[in-house]
């Protein structure tokens, strides 16, 4: 079965076609602008050169349309025809309290992923706009929802409550969801495998570092804790986003600056972080860049940055009662060299030991720890399409 992954986002869609077969990816391609003048649709075939098309492209199902009419292009297509789509797989940021693992969609999904709009107001719409639009296009193959909350949904309460008062929970459902589910099970089953144990019986620290980035304690199989909250705003220092506050600074800063409640929404999501602090940018390695230059405000945030995430690992390490790896993934994570020794440096105490000549690695899936670290250190390339796929396939057969 060929499956078709589709991920999309306000303005995008991210896709790709994998054969599940032996799970080789056949093309993957991207649709940008989508609404906005100037779309475009970035598609590289396997075994062949990348192709970019221009077209105004007014909504999802056009840019769906045109991702269909490029699959079967007799010269820079993946596929013959269409009918060799055995299913579709679409990435759905929110599914609240109700999936603790992938479905297919009905009717019944697909108002349970509306009715998260309100805490996933810039995700949940547009994936639903991609599943309504594939849906209209591919009326007679199954499409199948990838939660990227369901992975977090064994924490128990004393880790996804809220001290607030019970009737908010019950109301509105504010709890702690967690996100990057599919990242964070994909490595965490990796990282079981190279400890050569039984993912039921490991003990493990996943840190998905992105310009979005959380972490999760895994026991068991199951997340125990992680950092993201109710929305992706909570947790670790982000590219542009604060991560862990004092509430009443929003408050404060509201009334300071006089914001509204969406404007204070934007300042906390789009211009803090590492943005905010560095006055830099968003991105590590201009960051490193211009702290290696003697910038301090940029030291400054890499500092800030280090110091939370060793803070997390500390605090998963006792709700764990121990560790048996931790693992690095995402763009960041994967490729920041500099920031995985950093984030190590001065955690013997919990057995934590890097070889700093192992970690000199970009993108690969290698253990970076010394021969008597009793934590292993692993950098794993995350794979969420493929995870994407598995589940599709899997529901589909």
């Amino acid at each position: 079965m060929k499956v078709l992954v589709v991920n999309c986002g306000s303005s995008s869609i991210k896709y790709q076609v994998m054969d599940m077969t032996d799970e080789s990816v056949m093309a993957v391609g991207l649709v940008d602008r989508v609404g906005i003048p100037g779309s475009t649709l970035d598609h590289k075939p396997q075994g062949k050169d990348k192709v970019v098309i221009k077209k105004d492209l007014p909504d999802h199902t056009a840019g769906m349309k045109l991702v269909l009419e490029v699959l079967v292009n007799s010269e820079y297509g993946c596929i013959k025809s269409m009918d060799e789509i055995g299913a579709v797989g679409h990435r759905v940021v929110h599914g609240g309290e109700n999936f603790a693992s992938s479905v297919v969609i009905t009717d019944e999904v697909k108002k349970v992923i509306r009715d998260c709009f309100d805490i996933a107001p810039l995700h949940n719409p547009p994936n639903l706009m991609g599943i309504e639009a594939c849906q209209e296009l591919m009326p007679n193959v199954k499409h199948v929802a990838v939660f990227d909350t369901a992975f977090h949904q064994t924490m128990g309460p004393s880790n996804y409550m809220y001290a607030l008062p019970y009737e908010v929970y019950e109301k509105f459902h504010v709890r702690r969801y967690g996100f990057h589910g599919t990242s964070h099970f994909y490595v965490a089953h990796q990282a079981a495998e190279m400890l050569g144990k039984k993912y039921e019986d490991c003990k493990i620290i996943t840190l998905h570092l992105g310009n979005g980035a959380s972490m999760a304690a895994i026991k068991d199989g199951k997340v125990v804790d992680t950092t993201m909250g109710f929305t992706p705003l909570e947790g670790l220092v982000m590219g542009t986003r604060s991560g862990d506050i004092d509430p009443a600074i929003v408050f404060f800063l509201m009334d300071k600056l006089n914001m509204n409640s969406s404007e204070a929404n934007s300042y906390f999501n789009k211009k803090s972080g590492m943005l905010g602090l560095s006055g830099v940018s968003n991105d590590l390695r201009d960051i490193d860049e211009a702290a290696a230059s003697g910038n301090q405000r940029a030291q400054m945030a890499l500092d800030v940055y280090y110091n939370k995430i060793k803070g997390y690992i500390g605090n998963y390490y006792a709700k764990l009662n121990g560790c048996d790896c931790i693992v690095f993934t995402a763009g960041v994570g994967e490729n920041g060299i500099g920031m995985r020794e950093n984030i190590c440096k001065d955690l013997e105490a919990l057995g934590i030991k890097m070889d700093v000549a192992k970690n000199n690695v970009r993108g690969k899936q290698v253990d970076v720890s010394t021969e008597d670290s009793k934590v292993r250190i692993f950098v794993i390339p995350t794979n969420e399409e493929l995870v994407i796929a598995r589940d599709t396939y899997n529901l589909s057969k």
